[in-house]
């Protein structure tokens, strides 16, 4: 896989604290967050566009992470 540097949001998303707290798998943060796969919440963010922080990359919503967002 070609690596590309961390994304520019990186430390700022929750899909940092997701992986961290082992809410989701390596796959979501190794192939978007420091992979080559658009992530939807990027383009959303750079555009200044609101988005839920239980949005995935690909842009489906994970409501299981939705009911623990109250625990961060």
């Amino acid at each position: 896989m070609k690596r590309t540097k961390e994304c520019k949001w990186y430390q700022f998303c929750p899909i940092k604290r997701y992986y961290e707290k082992g809410l989701i798998n390596v796959e979501w943060v190794r192939d978007y967050c420091h992979g080559t796969k658009k992530c939807v919440r990027y383009i959303m963010e750079e555009r200044g566009e609101p988005h839920p922080d239980w949005m995935m990359p690909d842009g489906t919503l994970d409501l299981n992470l939705r009911l623990t967002i109250r625990d961060f």
